[in-house]
């Protein structure tokens, strides 16, 4: 049987060529421009302060906590729906695992502070929490009809009044030792060694994942990309993955705490200094295996092709025989455990549970998804374009505060983006049809 020829031989125009032959996305790659231009820009505008490897290394670990959300919001947006409550959910979440770990667990309890299952119990008691209320607002939007906007909207509010009754306002501190390793910093993050060996094993996993995609396509007779495109592939996959681990290992620890380490361990100190990398944080870890766990479930499972089935024509996957109702109660429980991982980021890295914490995440994560390609339309969107919306917010953010710019300029910013991102989106798709 002979391979069809792959559509990339008949353009003339080199870059229409490369594109066509690497099947990349063209949204995907102008959101790629759009970051270069972000960065450079806020470079430049900065005093050099925003490509370094300090600032880069912090964007990645702000990020994290939307970026995990966002994995899941794609999913409920892409079924035509909103969820307006997750920032409140983090917020109550966070509150609930850290009074377990700082009063029910080791006084009511008799564990003990530090006790090793202090953090294990309290993690799961905020994943439980955060399923539990994506479960009642899906059952109450599938079985009850309600719409989407108006539960949700429900539980921005409710939910933040429940983070304010648990300990009737009061700042919940400090955490677990274990646990505020979620949230970065010096001991929160692998190290050098540890981080190339991350990458080199990212850079395997492209490569594996180049060679078993073209066997499949070979399998199953469909076009095959060229060779050199397959290598461009890899080449560049792996060169991003290099390049994030350099930056990630350029960070070094901050000079006193540095030199502590150095004398609780016996280390000689040369005379240029220490130098000890950050290098990959756990924060950054965490979003990066929750944005590939959902990209699996997302394009590979049953309930995948369900969430985008129902996103595209509800009416025809209901005569489909898919149980609609079931799969919208399971996006939200998904979402509800999402904001509970997230939940345990932000305040392992804040060290304290407050009644702020997740204010206006909702609007960033929201935002970070319909700029990542997610359309409020429904049927369309993907994780690898939520998590690259996600880092374009944290960029703005990040890059408006080294400029000195004021709070209220930076939300007219993120507004005005957002609006231009859907208005994006409603060009795209009258272009495509």
């Amino acid at each position: 049987m002979q391979n069809i020829v792959h559509p990339s031989v008949h353009a003339r125009n080199p870059l229409q060529r490369f594109l066509i032959a690497t099947e990349l996305d063209t949204r995907l790659l102008g959101m790629v421009g759009a970051l270069a231009i972000i960065w450079i820009g806020f470079h430049v505008f900065s005093g050099g302060l925003f490509l370094t490897p300090r600032n880069l290394w912090n964007l990645s670990v702000q990020t994290a906590s939307v970026a995990v959300m966002v994995t899941g919001m794609v999913l409920v947006i892409v079924t035509r729906n909103i969820d307006l409550s997750v920032g409140s959910i983090l917020g109550l979440v966070a509150m609930v695992m850290g009074v377990m770990q700082t009063d029910i667990l080791p006084t009511q309890l008799g564990l003990g502070l530090g006790h090793p299952l202090i953090w294990v119990l309290s993690l799961a008691a905020g994943l439980i929490v955060g399923t539990g209320i994506g479960a009642l607002q899906g059952s109450i939007i599938a079985y009850l009809r309600v719409p989407a906007f108006i539960v949700t909207l429900g539980g921005y509010l409710v939910w933040r009044g429940a983070a304010w009754w648990v300990t009737m306002g009061r700042t919940v501190a400090p955490m677990d030792p274990t646990f505020q390793l979620m949230g970065g910093g010096p001991t929160g993050s692998v190290g050098a060694f540890w981080s190339w060996v991350v990458g080199i094993v990212a850079c395997c996993a492209i490569v594996a994942g180049l060679y078993m995609g073209r066997r499949q396509r070979r399998r199953f007779n469909f076009p095959l990309r060229p060779v050199w495109a397959e290598a461009a592939l890899a080449i560049i996959g792996c060169g991003l993955t290099i390049a994030a681990v350099w930056v990630a290992n350029a960070y070094p620890w901050p000079v006193r705490i540095a030199e502590k380490y150095a004398e609780a361990t016996g280390m000689a100190i040369p005379p240029e200094g220490l130098f000890i990398s950050h290098g990959i944080a756990i924060p950054v870890l965490i979003a990066m295996g929750v944005g590939m766990v959902m990209t699996f479930i997302a394009t590979r499972t049953r309930f995948g092709r369900y969430v985008f089935a129902m996103g595209g024509n509800p009416e025809a996957a209901e005569l489909a025989g898919i149980n609609t109702r079931w799969v919208t109660v399971k996006i939200f429980m998904l979402m509800g455990a999402l904001c509970a991982i997230a939940a345990a980021i932000s305040s392992a890295r804040l060290n304290a549970a407050t009644n702020a914490m997740g204010t206006l995440d909702e609007l960033y994560v929201i935002a970070a998804a319909v700029i990542g390609g997610t359309s409020l339309a429904g049927g369309v969107g993907t994780i690898a374009g939520a998590l690259l919306g996600a880092l374009v917010m944290q960029s703005l953010q990040s890059g408006m505060v080294l400029m000195g710019l004021d709070s209220p300029l930076q939300s007219i910013v993120v507004g005005i983006v957002l609006v231009f991102a859907v208005w994006l989106d409603t060009l795209y798709r009258r272009n495509k049809h």
